[in-house]
């Protein structure tokens, strides 16, 4: 029995690192030996330890990713292969794929690291002044210091003033603020005050599908219910209030859902949600009862004319008391996306309404088991949220890169969806906004039998083929859940215009060569 379990952990092991159904029989008897051998008198293994984690999924990073590293590993050893270089898509990554970042954010974070350089006139004095702000609310004056667990103090306030300009003067109080490692680590967070019950009575949290999989990657290690609604492809991903009614009402058979996640613009998918559309699910959340979590990290990222981003606070305040006494509602927001593109800074914050005294007393008895966020993501959070003003020395510069910025971005959701919907088989809904356009593709029959003979979804075995073939590194849209019978890949707007176009053409091309090999 033990050295069955082994046998089916080495295949298990292979397929998560290959996307192979089978690995050569040589490579599993020998990893057999090894692994029996070293585990026999292990505390923790694979059969002992959290059976959630193993349910743990997260396509971002998962097996095609991870050949694409095995790739490029290879390249560099001189391996021959069809292409020069693997072209990853798969990650909303800004300064990976070449974005330069804004100066004035890096100017400040100079300062706040080696404040020696406050000595030193090359830097503008806006820059110096919110660096002496921020260093003034350290301890010791070092940004190496422990903050308070909710935060520094001064950014919760600059992020309460910028909720507020936002959302036209609704107020928000700063001890309603809560900064965070990104905002995932926010999102967690609030899922883990959440989530309780067993059996009937576990709770159920309402994702959209297609989802970013941060969140079924969360509930599977929180033991939660996944509750999917799905977005309606037909109308260029908006939610639908009647599949919320339905989603909701075959939940409550079976768990107790309690909580509703939107992500507006949306990720995977690229849309924006109308105003008509929040305001419908403010009422049903308040109609059931439901606890509202908003994922608000690419706000500024709004291309497509006509659409615009609606805050669900401003919403939420803007139809009255009956609603804004009463709905609950948290909010979050990132420095990894919008214009800014600071994912490895780690910056965030997230804003909680209506929440009951007592439960708050616990948050913040949680956020400070983790001691606090890092440092420097929160100074890099106020900058994002009190940058340069008109009148300003960083304001010329400031605006002009991150106009230009946004602008390109806008450039290229066009220039992707144009391009992709010249392909016959792969049909793409206008990407409104975010960073990334999520495509129905057609596959033949044939090529979804051998996927399937092969363990894999279609979409994985069409996206791993295609990164063999070409070095193009997409997500396969079953990584991110998506109708049955259907298939779809995400992919990143965010490589520079020429690579983004050499991208684009490698994917039709190989579409084409596909349908052919399998038709």
């Amino acid at each position: 029995q033990h050295s069955e379990s082994i046998h089916k952990r080495c295949i298990c092991v292979y397929r998560a690192l290959s996307g192979v159904s089978k690995p050569p029989r040589g490579l599993v008897q020998e990893k057999m030996t090894e692994n029996a051998v070293f585990s026999q008198n292990m505390v923790l293994t694979i059969d002992t330890m959290n059976p959630n984690v193993k349910k743990v999924e997260y396509a971002v990073r998962g097996p095609i990713v991870q050949r694409a590293v095995q790739i490029e590993k290879e390249l560099r050893e001189g391996v021959k292969k069809p292409f020069t270089e693997v072209i990853k898509a798969n990650i909303g990554d800004a300064h990976a794929m070449g974005q330069q970042p804004i100066t004035f954010f890096r100017q400040v974070l100079a300062l706040c690291s080696y404040p020696e350089l406050l000595k030193d006139n090359m830097f503008p004095e806006d820059a110096k002044s919110r660096a002496r702000r921020i260093l003034q609310a350290c301890g010791g004056s070092s940004l190496g210091a422990y903050s308070a667990s909710q935060g520094i103090d001064c950014v919760r306030q600059d992020v309460a003033r910028y909720i507020e300009r936002r959302d036209g003067g609704v107020p928000c109080d700063p001890d309603n603020v809560y900064l965070t490692s990104g905002a995932s680590d926010g999102i967690v967070t609030m899922l883990k005050l959440l989530v309780c019950g067993e059996g009937a009575s576990k709770t159920g949290v309402m994702i959209s599908i297609p989802q970013y999989p941060l969140y079924s990657a969360a509930l599977a290690e929180l033991g939660a219910v996944q509750v999917n609604y799905y977005l309606n492809e037909e109308k260029c991903w908006s939610m639908d209030l009647s599949e919320l009614e339905r989603s909701l009402a075959e939940a409550r058979k079976h768990c107790n859902p309690k909580v509703l996640c939107i992500i507006n613009p949306g990720n995977p998918t690229g849309q924006v949600q109308s105003r008509q559309c929040i305001e419908d699910v403010i009422r049903f959340a308040a109609k059931e009862h439901l606890f509202l979590m908003a994922d608000e990290v690419y706000q500024d990222n709004v291309y497509a004319e006509g659409c615009q981003f609606h805050s669900f606070k401003k919403v939420l305040f803007e139809l009255g008391p009956q609603y804004s006494n009463t709905v609950e509602l948290v909010s979050f927001h990132s420095t990894s996306k919008c214009y800014m593109g600071e994912c490895g800074f780690r910056g965030g914050y997230m804003e909680v309404i209506n929440m009951d005294p007592e439960v708050k007393a616990q948050l913040i008895k949680l956020v400070s088991v983790r001691l606090c966020p890092a440092v420097p993501g929160q100074a890099l959070m106020d900058m994002v949220v009190n940058s340069p003003q008109p009148g300003e020395p960083s304001y010329t510069t400031f605006m002009k890169e991150r106009t230009a910025i946004l602008s390109l971005l806008a450039e290229k959701a066009k220039l992707t969806e144009e391009i992709l919907n010249t392909v016959p088989g792969i049909t793409c809904n206008p990407v409104q906004g975010a960073m990334y356009s999520f495509p129905n593709i057609s596959l033949p029959q044939k090529a979804i039998k051998e996927a399937k003979a092969l363990g894999q979804a279609p979409d994985m075995f069409y996206c791993m083929k295609m990164l063999e073939e070409t070095g193009i590194c997409l997500v396969p849209g079953s990584g991110f859940g998506q109708k049955d019978g259907t298939y779809h890949f995400r992919m990143t707007i965010l490589p520079p215009t020429d690579k983004l176009k050499l991208l684009l053409a490698k994917v039709k091309e190989f579409h084409q060569k596909f349908t052919r090999q399998y038709s």
